[in-house]
């Protein structure tokens, strides 16, 4: 996804190939959306999208214990994100507002892949700012001195929930694992202007039915932390591997990503960067380094 704010930076991550000259913000590494599909690259299921198997292979691929789910898509979104610059000060709708506003609800965690000196994010408000005290920032021309700004390192991670108030900062690649949604409000973006050379919309109304202005001074979870979030949409823990285990839930799938080092799964070697879904079906799918020890994310659904 060509992006105003991204580089180049995933060009540093193996198998990663990117069109030429452009700005590159977002990778979308699973998805299962109207306008954008994983598709399996190998196997019995090579060419079958991820709404295929979530509609019609749902149980050997995922498991029994989602058959009675209602979510018509694979429940979500996983992209990597490079922010060469600051993004656009931004919220997402929580799930009692968003139909209403037209849209769908959007809680997200970011693991921090890459981080550079000086690096930070913006989440939530400072202690003590009120709606009031917001809206007249922003009529003025500048919300930065309300936003809470945190310093972030590689290996750290933060959860966004729907109606955080938030902007990724510049230098930071990052993992990020949402809900199957696509709608962001932009509050405030910098006085920038878009690839086009146009200023960027802004969806204030929207932004201010959003944004949790309770929501003051969250924090980062650490680098030795192994939860990365645990939410009644979506588990992420962070392990180490070594000579081969089953990550898998009893009877149900996982979502892994190695974050730092090579890891074999099913015959197959991913490197930093890579994605991959292990079957709740199968055997002999177990999740090694390729040498020594390595680290991986590993995202669930809650049952």
């Amino acid at each position: 996804m060509e992006r105003v704010w991204g580089g180049r930076a995933f060009e540093s991550l193996p198998g990663k190939e990117l069109p030429a000259g452009v700005p590159v913000g977002e990778l979308w590494e699973v998805v299962d959306r109207e306008d954008a599909q994983s598709v399996v690259d190998s196997g019995p299921c090579k060419g079958d999208s991820l709404h295929c198997l979530w509609r019609e292979r749902r149980e050997e691929v995922f498991g029994a214990a989602y058959l009675a789910s209602s979510a018509p898509r694979f429940p979500l979104l996983v992209k990597l994100l490079d922010a060469r610059d600051t993004l656009s000060v931004q919220v997402h709708p929580p799930a009692s507002k968003a139909a209403a506003l037209g849209g769908e609800p959007k809680t997200e965690v970011w693991y921090f892949l890459e981080s550079h000196p000086g690096a930070l994010v913006y989440a939530g408000l400072k202690k003590g700012v009120t709606r009031a005290g917001f809206e007249e920032r922003l009529a003025m021309g500048g919300v930065e001195e309300t936003l809470h700004s945190i310093p972030v390192s590689t290996g750290e991670s933060i959860f966004i929930p729907s109606g955080r108030l938030h902007a990724i900062g510049g230098g930071n690649l990052i993992v990020e694992i949402q809900q199957n949604s696509d709608t962001t409000y932009r509050v405030y973006d910098w006085g920038r202007v878009g690839l086009d050379g146009a200023p960027r919309a802004l969806h204030v109304g929207e932004s201010m039915e959003s944004i949790d202005f309770d929501d003051f001074e969250p924090g980062v979870s650490g680098v030795d932390s192994p939860r990365v979030a645990d939410c009644p949409l979506f588990r992420v823990e962070k392990r180490k591997v070594g000579s081969g285990e089953d990550i898998r839930p009893a009877g149900r799938f996982a979502l892994c990503v190695s974050v730092d080092r090579a890891v074999c799964c099913g015959g197959k070697e991913f490197q930093k960067g890579g994605f991959f879904l292990v079957p709740a079906s199968g055997q002999g799918l177990e999740v090694g380094a390729a040498d020594g020890e390595a680290t991986i994310l590993v995202c669930t659904l809650p049952v």
